[in-house]
Parts: structure tokens; sequence; C-alpha cells
């Protein structure tokens, strides 16, 4: 266990961050998930921007890699364009 006070506080702090990531995480791959199994076309691009933002945020806090990020997008915009 941690001896000083601020290693005390960084538990802490890593303790709220976890939870937060987490949760963040666990969200946008579900609101991905909900994207890909969609099939009308309006309900995905009005979803669309809501992932991407989603995406972003996550690989500017280091959640997940900018190039996973960046792969997730093109492959759920791929999927947006090709709806009927």
């Amino acid at each position: 266990m941690a001896n000083h006070k601020s290693a005390l506080k960084r538990v802490r702090q890593t303790e709220t961050r976890n939870e937060r990531n987490r949760y963040q995480h666990k969200t946008t791959r579900n609101a991905v998930r909900k994207l890909r199994s969609t099939s009308d076309k309006k309900e995905a691009e009005k979803l669309l921007p809501e992932v991407n933002s989603m995406l972003d945020k996550l690989a500017k806090t280091n959640v997940i890699h900018k190039n996973k990020a960046a792969n997730l997008k093109s492959s759920i915009k791929k999927h947006v364009n090709g709806l009927k």
C-alpha cells in the first residue's frame, strides 16, 4: 500500500479515471455496434457524427489508439454509404 499522501491521491485519481475510461469505451463500442446493425440510412446518417465524435474523444485521451479510431470511423462510414 502507498505510504505518501501524493501516492494515495494518485491511487484515487487512477481509480476514477479508469472507471470513466471503461464507461466511455463501453458506451462507444455499443454505439458502433448499434450503427453497424442499423439498416435505415437516415438513422445511420444521424448516428454517424455522434459515433465519430465519441471515437475522436477516446483517441484524444489515449483510451484507444488514433489509428484504431480512424479504422473504425472508416469502416462505419463505408457501412453508411453502402446503405440504401
